[in-house]
């Protein structure tokens, strides 16, 4: 085992054990270096990981409000692990589509069951800017995606959440591929128009079985009929 990876591994006991709880701060770095027996880098290093996974939040200088102080921010370390993975171009776009599918379609499910008035309003407000007329395909896609965010937010699911945040990225770079090599970029904008209203109204009216069947469709629609790849 790495050093670092030995400050990594006390804290995750620490959090296991309830000796270590979110809010508080981690020991100071001379002290965990000192009881570990470990160095200093090494510690700065782990505290390094924890910040790309969501799990510290540091602040730099001295007194109370100086160190690391444990936070949950699992849509952190989700989404830099994904982002990394489909930017490696180690995950095929079909991948990330049925992932898509299967996350977005159980979110659109929950968010109907309990619908959220205040979710329910940002997604309308994101549809009306998608119906301004002379939109450009980058400004578009750009709205189509904060729409399908905040359904997956409806859900009230914090991982499901973070994932759709990870791919978020990897969805857009294949809308805007599959959006350029289309003919008649137009006609495909008012077809999505007309599909996100479907969602919605289906996700407002509380009507799960058809907001799942509308997401479903609507996202693997574009992706066969876009060509892809």
């Amino acid at each position: 085992m790495r050093t670092h990876e030995r400050v990594l591994a006390w804290i995750e006991a620490e959090l296991d054990a309830g000796r270590l709880t979110l809010g508080g701060r981690l020991p100071g770095e001379r002290v965990l270096a000192e009881n570990l027996g470990v160095s200093r880098p090494s510690v700065r290093e782990a505290v390094r990981v924890l910040e790309a996974l969501g799990v510290v939040r540091s602040a730099t200088g001295s007194g109370p409000t100086a160190g690391a102080v444990l936070v949950a921010d699992a849509a952190a370390g989700i989404g830099v692990a994904l982002r990394l993975h489909v930017a490696s171009r180690s995950v095929p776009v079909r991948d990330v589509v049925t992932l898509r599918v299967l996350v977005e379609s159980w979110g659109v499910r929950e968010a109907a069951a309990a619908p959220d008035a205040d979710l329910l309003a940002r997604a309308a407000e994101l549809l009306d800017r998608m119906d301004v007329p002379g939109i450009g395909a980058e400004e578009f896609l750009r709205l189509d995606g904060e729409f399908h965010a905040v359904l997956a937010e409806s859900a009230g699911n914090g991982l499901v959440t973070a994932v759709m945040s990870g791919v978020r990225g990897a969805v857009l770079a294949y809308v805007r591929a599959g959006a350029a090599g289309l003919g008649d970029w137009a006609s495909m904008a008012e077809r999505l128009r007309g599909e996100h209203r479907e969602i919605f109204a289906a996700v407002r009216d509380g009507r799960p079985d058809e907001a799942e069947r509308a997401v479903r469709s609507h996202i693997e629609g574009f992706y066969r009929d876009s060509g892809v790849t």
